[in-house]
C-alpha cells in the first residue's frame, strides 16, 4: 500500500498525521510511506529519516 502524509496547511500548526514510530512500522511491514516536504519540520527530522521517500 502507498500511504501519503501531507503537511498541515493551517497557520501555526506543526503536527504531523503520523508519528515516526508509525511510519517505521508501516515501512517495516512493506508499505511505502511518502511524507510531504517540510511536514513537521518544527518538531523533528526523525520522521524524515524513517520514511522511504520525501516529496
Amino acid at each position: 500500500m502507498i500511504i501519503g502524509i501531507p503537511k498541515e496547511i493551517k497557520n501555526n500548526e506543526n503536527r504531523v498525521g503520523m508519528t515516526p514510530a508509525g511510519v517505521f512500522e508501516l515501512c517495516k511491514r512493506g508499505h511505502k510511506v511518502f511524507v510531504q516536504h517540510t511536514a513537521g519540520w518544527v518538531a523533528d527530522s526523525v520522521i524524515m529519516n524513517t520514511s522511504q521517500q520525501v516529496q
